[in-house]
């Protein structure tokens, strides 16, 4: 930060700071690969959405993990905690409707 102008030096006084990063932007340590991996979870979650829907089924997420629901909500296995591995694997053995 540079001292403030004196009036002896003529001119609207002011302060002149430097900004890390412009307001609304990504600080600068910030890596593209998190932001690649979250685009990779989101692409996957959207995938076993739309193979679990193929078979009569609904995908939902909750604090815990992921649920495969069928057509009377009920949880398949009565689970609500799987990972998307666990998720993937019971889709594909799932036979179609």
């Amino acid at each position: 930060m540079s001292p403030e102008r004196h009036s002896s030096e003529g001119g609207i006084p002011h302060t002149r700071r430097e900004l890390s990063a412009l307001p609304g932007t990504t600080p600068r340590e910030e890596t593209w690969t998190g932001a690649n991996e979250a685009k990779a979870e989101k692409l996957r979650v959207r995938s076993l959405k739309r193979r679990a829907g193929a078979q009569g089924f609904q995908l939902r997420h909750s604090a815990y993990g992921y649920a495969l629901v069928d057509s009377a909500h009920k949880p398949i296995e009565d689970r609500n905690d799987l990972t998307l591995a666990e998720v993937e694997k019971r889709v594909a053995g799932i036979e179609p409707a």
